[in-house]
């Protein structure tokens, strides 16, 4: 094992977690600046008022993206489990 495999596996993880928490990510950030946009627009300044739309895209996101996140993980995971023989050489 040389350093450019474990650069390799490290920056496969980075990616691994960037690409499945984006979509939750940038769905929160939308409807936050949307909710931002309505706050000031109609002077409300209520705290819930821009957690619970929030919370609601991501549980809808999870929803909708989970069975391709849980295949995703796997298959990184099933990748670097049978890349451990090697390591150990």
């Amino acid at each position: 094992m040389s350093i450019g495999d474990l650069s390799s596996i490290l920056r496969q993880g980075v990616l691994q977690v960037l690409l499945l928490a984006s979509p939750m990510l940038v769905s929160a950030l939308l409807v936050g600046l949307i909710v931002a946009v309505l706050q000031a627009t109609t002077s409300i300044q209520e705290q819930t008022l821009t957690f619970v739309p929030k919370m609601v895209v991501i549980l809808l996101m999870l929803a909708l993206l989970g069975g391709w996140m849980f295949t995703s993980l796997g298959q990184y995971t099933t990748e670097l489990f049978s890349r451990i023989p090697d390591m150990a050489r």
